[in-house]
């Protein structure tokens, strides 16, 4: 089983990768360009909604990253 921490990114980086790649013109566009930042807010804020339920599920059964630290002498409230 992959680690929590893993497959919530695997989910934040496979939305945010499909936000880019529909998005005409991010893909080629550069730091400085108005459609690479506009696109990366999107695409950011797109992979949040869809990591967010995913981060819940792993929480309600115990597979968050805190929830790992804890079990390892780590203080998770810091």
């Amino acid at each position: 089983m992959l680690a929590a921490d893993t497959i919530s990114i695997l989910v934040m980086e496979l939305v945010d990768n499909a936000v880019m790649a529909v998005v005409p013109g991010a893909m080629d566009a550069g730091l400085g360009d108005a459609i690479f930042w506009g696109s990366m807010v999107v695409a950011l804020a797109a992979a949040f909604v869809a990591a967010f339920p995913v981060n819940r599920w792993l929480i309600d059964r115990g597979k968050g990253h805190a929830l790992h630290h804890a079990h390892h002498g780590h203080d998770a409230h810091r």
